[in-house]
């Protein structure tokens, strides 16, 4: 019975190896690997970090604070934890050459960007979170310093580690103890028990992978994917019976909810008219199919009886229309990154996709800000699914005014353009900090239509007034310059003269030279 015991232990541990999928790849945003002696990831969030959620060791770590620049920031109220032979490879944002450990430390201290600094070689990178890709090995010869704030650290939380030493994790030990009784179990085994572990192994592969994929029955199409489905009661108890409203759209109201110890949103679709059924159908196989990180995942859906819900993960900082019409103007650094993640979102969604997707509207309010201020798209009711090739729409006019297409209006076929049209107008929204639809009851020369002021202040030369003399945006002028000329393109009356996407990303970043954008709309200056 001893070793049948060691041998089950044996197949616990083969599974959630199997289950990580034998690569570090496994571990989520702030996470750190290692290799256990059998060459089996290891995941463990580093001090200062704590598991999103307890019960997943793979998923992503949430650090005890973020560092942010939109509060008053006191390099005094923070120091580091000193982690050896760990290092997240992506995310540097500045290189140090020719550096030692005290600049490195002092540098970061002072940015109130930096979340760690590794420290190899004279060479100092510094990093933003989140945190991809972490791993540990002993080859590695780096020191990681992790920002915390002092005040902050959890109760009995261990003293820094000292100088030379490397942190202990706790799965090392863990490593060590499974090393042990698998050789133990090896050893002891039997004919016989060999075979009930085979079998045991084998049910045990088959409940995961059933557990794992679920066959979602969209209308005929089935879709392999990780989202659950809920019973409507389940959905109302998580929601305190639909308490905590966060917003409304065009098809529903979306309510703040609890499942296990995780925050998520629950969106409840109007059966007002029969679209809102197709609609529901539309966003649930084309969000379960969709995975990046700029796009709200899709935890689960509800249709119980005639209810129709989505569950979301928890956007904690809200929507992009309150962070940039707010009181506190952000800071342009931090407007260009979000820039950058919804082009890159909309790039995914337009042509990496087996199956392509047309946003619709893409406005301020359809953008999230997750934990760490990326800015993530969602809402999905107004999707549409097109085939490759189709080329046209027949849904009727979509979208939010002040960032419809002009080909909404006409006869001419609706394509991935009007979601390239609907950026340029929150580019420039993102770059002036202004609404695109505005009354100008304070008597200024903002007129009522954001994109012809912003074509007014290119062609005089004033982007200072666009941005208002924004200091930090104006120092960077070059990149300013760049931003207004790409949003003026991509709000082209024409479709064909609209970059896609993935030029306008590559516009952004330096990559491809930015031409004179002409007049965005010619003929409707001319008949003025």
């Amino acid at each position: 019975m001893a070793v049948f015991l060691l041998h089950l232990i044996f197949l616990t541990t083969f599974l959630q190896g199997l289950a990580a999928q034998q690569t570090c790849d496994a571990c989520g945003l702030n996470n750190v690997c290692s290799r256990n002696s059998n060459d089996s990831p290891t995941c463990e969030c580093p001090r200062g970090f704590s598991l999103l959620d307890s019960n997943n060791t793979h998923g992503n770590c949430k650090p005890d604070f973020s560092p942010s620049c939109d509060e008053v920031y006191s390099e005094a109220e923070f120091d580091f934890n000193e982690l050896r032979d760990i290092d997240w490879p992506t995310g540097d944002y500045a290189t140090m050459e020719q550096s030692n450990e005290e600049d490195c430390k002092t540098s970061c201290l002072k940015d109130c960007f930096c979340a760690v600094a590794i420290y190899r070689s004279n060479t100092c990178w510094k990093k933003k979170l989140p945190l991809s890709k972490g791993h540990k090995d002993g080859s590695l010869n780096v020191t990681a310093f992790l920002k915390y704030r002092k005040g902050d650290g959890p109760p009995g939380k261990p003293p820094r580690c000292p100088p030379g030493k490397p942190p202990l994790f706790s799965g090392e030990k863990k490593d060590r103890q499974s090393l042990i009784i698998t050789g133990s179990a090896l050893f002891g085994t039997s004919v016989f028990v060999n075979i009930v572990l085979s079998v045991l192994i084998c049910f045990g592969i088959f409940l995961i992978n059933k557990k794992k994929i679920r066959k979602v029955d969209l209308g005929g199409t089935s879709v392999e994917t990780n989202v659950i489905r809920f019973k409507y009661n389940e959905l109302v108890q998580a929601t305190n019976r639909f308490k905590d409203e966060l917003g409304k759209g065009a098809f529903g109201i979306v309510y703040k909810g609890v499942i296990g110890t995780k925050s998520v949103a629950v969106k409840k679709l109007d059966r007002i008219v029969e679209d809102s059924e197709r609609e529901f159908r539309t966003e649930v196989n084309a969000i379960a199919r969709t995975h990046h990180k700029n796009l709200v995942q899709l935890l689960g859906f509800c249709d119980d009886g005639e209810q129709r819900l989505l569950v979301y993960e928890y956007m904690s900082n809200g929507t992009l229309a309150s962070f940039l019409f707010g009181n506190m103007r952000p800071s342009w650094s931090h407007r260009c990154n979000i820039a950058f993640g919804i082009a890159k979102g909309l790039s995914y969604l337009h042509e990496e996709c087996s199956t392509q997707i047309i946003h619709c509207d893409i406005k301020p309010q359809n953008i999230l800000l997750d934990e760490y201020y990326n800015a993530r798209i969602s809402d999905f009711g107004l999707a549409k699914l097109l085939l490759m090739n189709q080329s046209r729409t027949n849904t009727g006019i979509r979208g939010t005014k002040g960032y419809v297409a002009p080909e909404w209006f006409r006869n001419t076929p609706v394509t991935a353009k009007v979601d390239v049209y609907s950026f340029g107008v929150l580019l420039l929204e993102i770059i002036s900090c202004r609404k695109s639809v505005e009354g100008n009851e304070s008597g200024d020369e903002y007129g009522a239509i954001l994109t012809d002021w912003a074509w007014d202040c290119y062609q005089e030369k004033r982007l200072g007034v666009l941005v208002e003399n924004d200091s930090e945006a104006l120092v960077d002028v070059k990149k300013l310059k760049t931003f207004v000329m790409v949003g003026l393109w991509c709000i082209q009356e024409n479709p064909s003269l609209r970059p896609t996407m993935r030029i306008v990303i590559q516009m952004l970043e330096g990559v491809v030279d930015v031409k004179e954008p002409p007049c965005p709309s010619p003929v409707s200056i001319s008949l003025s």
